[in-house]
């Protein structure tokens, strides 16, 4: 294992600028969600330079192609995904976004990047691994209803179906140099709440003469907060939160209606279905109690994601082996959704996090944030540790 250990970090370094500059160039050059067509061609093309021919798309921007090992066995998958996100750029760097409005903010130019490097570096190792790696560059994981649902449905886990699948985010609250893991239940699933409160408006000095929705939404708010403070299981962590709220145009007219928009996220998929109902009930109710009506709209989002545990401490051993035990740290339980929870649904999975973090060097700023950036030295461990991971799992 050390001599597999000190070959793939040798060749982690030795390719290093090249994927640095393969980074830089997808930064500089984001697209949105089901937009990646650019993306698309150029991680064809990079496969096609590292000798890689077997590619296919799927969902028109999705990349895929299987790596074989020196006999048969099992097959694994690894996975990036490769949108941006709609966010102005506020870094001043050389490869800042030629795209104005769409930035690489949440670190999938790091995945891709990596993945890309975890694919240079095992093309010259199958001699070391027997089984099938399948490569899986995903489209549109920032919008719903996620490139994960859709490749699934295209057939991704399929012909040859994986085993396990594996996945890698950066982490700004980690250091550069770390990584974190988490068995079992990791992220939230999240769901968006619309709702549209409708009342009869009119002078706001004579509200005794019509209904009014902004008192309506009110009540609806407060009493929906109920759900998770009073219905929810205290041992299922469940969140409830309104980001929106629109209605009106000046101080003295009552509007006729206003929208809240929200977003429920939970741990368990019972009662995220029962959760859902009662904010949809409830709000109904109250809207009618009060003279109104409410309109409610839940669009269905990604699933809680779950990392198995069995695969996931394989992990966590083959990690500590690569990198040191000090540089492995336990995460928490985190609030946000990802789509890789489809996956973690239908097969194995461990999703880890990469360590991007450097105070010296200030790069300190959250995922989403017009300044997010990456220690640059985090591409050395994302692409070297997830092809040890792979091989790892393929030879155990």
């Amino acid at each position: 294992m050390s001599d597999l250990i000190h070959q793939i970090k040798s060749l982690s370094a030795s390719y290093f600028e090249e994927i640095l500059e393969i980074r830089h160039y997808i930064h500089a050059n984001p697209e949105l969600s089901f937009q990646e067509h650019n993306t698309a061609n150029f991680i064809e093309e990079k496969l096609k330079s590292f000798g890689i021919q077997n590619i296919q798309r799927i969902a028109e921007t999705g990349v895929t192609f299987c790596l074989e090992g020196k006999e048969k066995g099992k097959t694994i998958a690894l996975r990036a995904d490769i949108d941006a996100l709609p966010i102005l750029e506020a870094n001043d760097v050389p490869y800042k976004s030629k795209n104005e409005g769409v930035m690489h903010a949440c670190g999938h130019d790091v995945h891709t990047s990596s993945l890309l490097g975890v694919a240079k570096i095992l093309s010259e190792l199958t001699d070391q691994f027997k089984g099938t790696i399948k490569f899986i560059f995903q489209p549109a994981e920032e919008k719903s209803p996620g490139g994960a649902s859709i490749l699934i449905k295209e057939g991704i886990l399929k012909n040859p179906a994986p085993s396990t699948i594996l996945g890698q985010h950066v982490m700004p609250l980690i250091p550069e140099g770390k990584v974190g893991f988490r068995p079992g239940k990791y992220m939230a699933s999240a769901d968006e709440v619309y709702l549209t409160v409708k009342g009869k408006g009119g002078h706001a000095a004579m509200p005794e003469n019509f209904v009014d929705p902004i008192a309506i939404a009110s009540q609806i708010i407060v009493s929906l907060q109920q759900i998770v403070s009073r219905m929810a299981n205290p041992k299922t962590p469940s969140v409830l939160s309104f980001g929106k709220i629109a209605g009106g145009n000046v101080n003295n007219v009552i509007p006729d209606e206003v929208k809240i928009d929200g977003t429920f996220r939970t741990f368990d998929e019972k009662w995220r279905k029962e959760a859902l109902q009662k904010i949809r009930d409830i709000s109904i109710a109250i809207a009618s109690s009060m003279g109104g009506s409410c309109e409610v709209d839940i669009a269905s989002g990604y699933p809680f994601l779950v990392n198995d545990e069995a695969y996931t401490q394989r992990n966590i051993e083959a990690a500590k082996a690569y990198m040191g035990e000090e540089n492995v740290v336990e995460l928490d339980l985190w609030m946000a959704a990802e789509d890789f929870a489809f996956y973690s649904h239908e097969v194995p999975g461990c999703f880890y996090r990469l360590g991007t973090r450097n105070e010296e060097k200030g790069i300190t700023s959250g995922v989403h944030t017009p300044t997010f950036n990456i220690d640059e030295n985090a591409l050395k461990t994302g692409m070297g540790l997830m092809a040890f991971l792979a091989v790892h799992e393929l030879n155990s």
